[in-house]
């Protein structure tokens, strides 16, 4: 009799905690990355390996056989998706193509379709024993293709430009695109270190200093489409001598990830080149000109330009402490940054878009219960809001989580929110909310 496989357990925990977010689930979704991990486990147990030969067999290399037409010879989709990834020029590994097609597959709705034809593949006993294999064995592939029918009925949005570092690891990294005006000179000091392009430096009053989007540290991925990925020396400069006087479009990899600290898989590529260019520093912000860096005018007050990262649910309890448990939980949920304008009103803060001045938020502050930063990250704070004040007794606490461009500016920000909340607090304390809030 047959036991129980632990990983479909898991693989099916995570469907379901997948399937409690938001559709279409992207790569922002929390548990994707686990999801794709015991994916790729079960795909990998109990591959057999050939007794000679130094090639070892990951599950790409049963996938890229499977077959290109359906039996009235005609191209499939499945294929298509199989054909892609074969041809991708950002991934150079089995390891990579197998996940940047798990990728497609996640998109197109097909890997049921993809498990269905390997278990009906007559090669299936060449990849896979059927003692200690999922997809070798007739009762695990049962369940585990019941579960790719399910997955098949989700709604999957996934980045597939972001596979530069698939060969690596399922953790992706942030990605930004640049597009700036024809120049003479961009301004941008370029180092190339294993097939990738690193910003080193950006030369003053240059275009790319003066657009301040790019940072030195920054992996250049595209320019106007051209995979930049395992580039030869020099390649970046031929690919912008044929645009020359054309608008440009770059795509790059920050070195920061969503939490301020740094992308893992660079860190190898980071640590030569500190010891191969003299004086290399990872650059956190953009420099800054005048005083209007981080901050703006409108209507003659000065509003904080800050990145609004999220906000999650932290209970019936918005005292302080809870900021250690709220801002990890925003994090976690790595959701895209939004350009915001913050400012700090007598009566309440006030949340705007960057780009178009529209309201986002506002909280007067006996909403507010508290405000603070964790120590382990200089640049971010949050603070907490009743999300039903008009009810306090049945009141939960929401703590919404902000980026700031230096620890000078959160501490300021923290001051300026702490001192309203003493002044609403001391002028207002016989009101049941404000007791309950304070």
């Amino acid at each position: 009799m047959t036991g129980r496989e632990p990983l479909l357990g898991a693989l099916k925990v995570c469907i379901l905690s997948l399937k409690e977010g938001n559709s279409p689930y992207t790569d922002a979704s929390p548990h994707l990355t686990s999801f794709c991990e015991i994916l790729e486990m079960i795909l990998r147990k109990g591959m057999k390996q050939p007794v000679l030969g130094f090639r070892r067999r990951d599950y790409w290399h049963w996938l890229e056989q499977l077959p290109q037409q359906d039996t009235a010879s005609r191209v499939t989709p499945l294929s298509i998706v199989i054909e892609r990834a074969s041809s991708c020029e950002k991934v150079l590994t089995a390891q990579g193509r197998g996940r940047y097609f798990l990728r497609l597959a996640l998109n197109g709705k097909l890997l049921a379709t993809a498990v269905r034809q390997l278990s009906q593949s007559s090669k299936l006993p060449e990849f896979y024993d059927p003692v200690t294999s999922i997809l070798g064995n007739e009762d695990f592939m049962e369940p585990f293709l019941s579960l790719m029918l399910v997955v098949t009925e989700m709604n999957f949005s996934l980045d597939l430009q972001n596979s530069s570092f698939l060969d690596e690891s399922w953790l992706l990294p942030v990605c930004v695109t640049y597009e700036t005006v024809p120049c003479r000179e961009l301004g941008m000091v370029l180092r190339y270190l294993e097939g990738r392009i690193f910003v080193i430096e950006m030369l003053p009053e240059s275009q790319a200093e003066v657009d301040e989007v790019v940072l030195a540290g920054d992996v250049i991925d595209e320019i106007n489409g051209v995979s930049l990925r395992n580039a030869y020396n020099g390649q970046a400069g031929a690919v912008l001598q044929k645009l020359k006087g054309k608008p440009l479009h770059f795509r790059l990899i920050r070195w920061k990830w969503h939490d301020g600290g740094m992308y893992k898989p660079l860190l190898p590529y980071l640590k030569v080149l500190r010891e191969k260019v003299s004086g290399f520093q990872l650059q956190y912000e953009h420099r800054c000109k005048e005083e209007k860096e981080d901050r703006c005018l409108q209507g003659g007050r000065l509003l904080y330009n800050l990145r609004y990262l999220g906000q999650a649910n932290v209970g019936k309890y918005g005292g302080k402490e809870v900021l250690d448990q709220g801002i990890p939980t925003v994090l976690e949920q790595h959701l895209p940054p939004q350009e915001v304008l913050f400012d700090v009103k007598e009566t309440e803060v006030l949340i705007q878009e960057r780009t178009s001045s529209k309201v986002l938020l506002h909280y007067p502050y006996p909403e507010i219960s508290c405000v603070g930063r964790r120590l382990d990250n200089s640049n971010l704070f949050a603070f907490c809001v009743a999300v039903s004040p008009e009810m306090p007794e049945q009141s939960t606490f929401a703590c919404l989580v902000f980026e700031s461009n230096s620890q000078e500016e959160c501490e300021e920000i923290i001051k300026r929110i702490g001192g309203e909340l003493r002044h609403s607090k001391t002028i207002r304390l016989t009101e049941v909310t404000q007791r309950r809030l304070f």
